[in-house]
């Protein structure tokens, strides 16, 4: 399912950005795409690189000291009804817990690196290498429906654009991601029963095999649709090569020239008016005593702070406590970190190219145009429809609209909070099983793409429907 839907991504980014220009020049897709896989590699992969090899000698400590079978002891009798298959005891249910405590208190990318641990021990288990197995998934939609207990990176958004009272996102947050987190294994349970997504063996293929294999023949169905990309591709082409007067031509007699200038002039005014409230912030802080933080963020800051500082301290003194050679166990755990982080690299590289793609062709705009009536119709802001499709693909894809959607003046302080909620009760669906399934070899994700987007799905209803509910009359 993925090939069809990256190969869609990237058909649709490049058609769209062919009709409005932005195939070459200074927003050329193709550039955004190389910064796209240059990211992947410099500003994901090898930062990983080095949080992986910190993370796996902690979690090498706290399995010495005997914390995380302390931690999965009391956890048992949730843990053997989510991940049935999974042994009682086995290393990866300390991983998972570590991991989902991570996201529960919303330490961000330091859940990843013990995400990465807790499907290497899954992958140990699982009967079929090639497919994802039934706790594998269940594992991948929890991380997707993304529990959260303090939205941080939401509430920071808030506050920078200068919204008052960010604090108000916290309880709807905890119950938009409670509805996420129960519809994900909800999901998963449900579809890994239906015949479709059942797992299959592995293939394998002899040397003499893979010589002789040779490309399946294209039927009717496929030959349909060559048929219409190579007519679209031929169309964008002329208005490429044509006379710039053609291009503007159709955008103007689509309309979606006033929807491409509209969207641009909003992106900019929220760039200008974020840079000038940090400035003002700055300035604030110089020219200003320094004033108390209220007590509910003074205590949220504090405890964002002490989790990992806490955790350290609880691995080292405990194993050391119990004899454990503490330096040596935690490089012993950290060896195999760099190699976790070069093998998801062609993973990263090809996903977030085709996303770069997409979100710099416009295509988000112009659907936002097209839908506009229906989201009307159904009450849900047509302002957040690009956050919503934008959430699950690229993290920082969705952070640039959310600072956008937060600093445009022309909207009011429900659609703001709502979008707050929205972007912190659902997670990167696609970097997740990227990341997740690259880091272990998985080729087909059976149900994991759809329980995931599934979690997606009602955890961006019920932000709607909390934000509604609690800021309508704000």
């Amino acid at each position: 399912m993925l090939n069809y839907i990256w190969a869609t991504l990237l058909f649709i980014g490049l058609l769209t950005a062919g009709l409005v220009g932005r195939v070459s020049g200074d927003a050329s897709v193709i550039d955004a795409a190389m910064k796209g896989a240059e990211k992947a590699v410099m500003g994901i992969a090898l930062p990983l690189a080095g949080m992986m090899m910190f993370w796996l000698g902690v979690l090498r400590l706290l399995e010495k000291a005997g914390v995380l079978e302390a931690v999965v002891r009391v956890l048992s009798p949730l843990l053997r009804r989510l991940f049935p298959d999974v042994p009682t005891g086995h290393p990866a249910m300390s991983a998972m817990v570590m991991n989902l405590s991570a996201n529960m208190l919303g330490l961000s990318n330091n859940a990843t690196p013990l995400g990465l641990k807790a499907m290497g021990h899954l992958q140990e288990l699982n009967p079929h290498k090639q497919s994802a197995s039934n706790a594998m998934i269940t594992f991948l939609a929890l991380n997707t429906g993304a529990f959260t207990l303090i939205p941080m990176t939401a509430m920071n958004f808030l506050n920078a654009a200068g919204v008052s009272h960010s604090f108000r996102v916290i309880v709807p947050t905890i119950l938009a991601t409670a509805c996420a987190s129960m519809a994900a294994v909800l999901a998963a349970k449900s579809f890994q029963r239906l015949p479709g997504f059942v797992a299959q063996p592995d293939e394998t293929v002899t040397e003499t095999q893979s010589s002789e294999a040779k490309p399946a023949g294209i039927t009717s169905k496929a030959r349909r649709w060559l048929i219409l990309l190579g007519t679209l591709f031929i169309g964008v082409s002329a208005l490429e090569l044509g006379p710039p007067s053609w291009r503007h031509k159709v955008l103007d007699q689509t309309g979606l020239s006033a929807v491409l200038a509209k969207s641009a002039q909003r992106k900019a005014e929220a760039e200008k008016t974020l840079a000038l409230k940090k400035e003002e912030a700055k300035a604030a802080a110089a020219t200003q005593a320094k004033v108390e933080p209220p007590v509910w963020r003074r205590v949220m800051d504090g405890a964002s702070g002490l989790a990992i500082p806490a955790i350290l301290i609880l691995a080292v003194s405990v194993a050391w406590a119990r004899g454990v050679k503490v330096y040596e166990e935690f490089v012993d755990g950290a060896k195999e970190g760099f190699q976790v982080a070069v093998r998801i690299m062609p993973y990263l590289v090809a996903m977030l190219a085709a996303l770069a793609i997409l979100r710099e062709s416009g295509a988000f705009q112009l659907l936002e145009y097209l839908l506009a009536p229906v989201l009307n119709m159904l009450g849900f802001p047509v302002e957040l429809l690009s956050l919503a499709l934008m959430r699950p693909l690229s993290g920082s894809g969705a952070q640039g609209i959310l600072n956008e959607i937060l600093t445009r003046p022309d909207l009011s302080e429900m659609v703001k909070f709502t979008a707050g909620i929205l972007y912190g009760s659902t997670e990167t669906t696609f970097y997740v099983l990227t990341v997740y399934f690259g880091s272990v070899g998985i080729r087909r994700f059976r149900h994991a793409l759809v329980a995931g987007l599934t979690a997606d799905f009602v955890g961006m209803v019920a932000a709607v429907f909390f934000g509604r509910l609690l800021f309508a009359f704000t």
